[in-house]
């Protein structure tokens, strides 16, 4: 593991497998993919609203549109995992976690703020039984860091 000052520390545990080091030019990197990836999944809620429901009616796309997410997710992940540079797996564990926290301040912020959701209707999110399948992009992204890494091999 690369070493680093003090300054540039967002979070270190000595407990192996933990916590590691990840430093703030890894988590600004991270930012920069999970914007990639906000803006995409933008586009997506797009083509699921003006595309695949037109096309299969809401009940079809929604689950449809978690799936095409999920994808989504996973591949720009895999693309710009060389760009993150993360210097051992269990960086990419924070990497993901990292990703699911934006992911969810993004919703809460954008739908409750900007949108004028109530909290209620943004707990629908969770609502598998309704085909959101919102649990499910978010478990693709926590994992996509740490699964890529171990497919590529780049990390330790």
């Amino acid at each position: 593991m690369r070493s680093m000052s003090n300054k540039n520390r967002l979070m270190s545990l000595d407990e192996p497998g933990v916590f590691h080091t990840m430093s703030m030019t890894l988590s600004l990197r991270a930012a920069v993919i999970w914007l990639v990836i906000a803006c995409l999944a933008v586009g997506n809620g797009f083509i699921r609203d003006l595309v695949m429901a037109p096309r299969f009616g809401a009940g079809l796309a929604l689950p449809l549109s978690g799936i095409s997410l999920s994808v989504i997710v996973f591949a720009v992940t895999y693309i710009a995992f060389g760009f993150l540079r993360a210097p051992e797996k269990p960086a990419c564990l924070l990497i993901g976690v990292q990703w699911v926290l934006m992911t969810l301040a993004f919703e809460w912020i954008f739908g409750s703020l900007v949108a004028g959701k109530p909290w209620m209707d943004l707990l629908q999110l969770f609502d598998v039984t309704r085909g959101n399948l919102f649990s499910l992009v978010l478990l693709v992204t926590l994992s996509s860091p740490y699964l890529v890494a171990r497919i590529k091999g780049d990390s330790t």
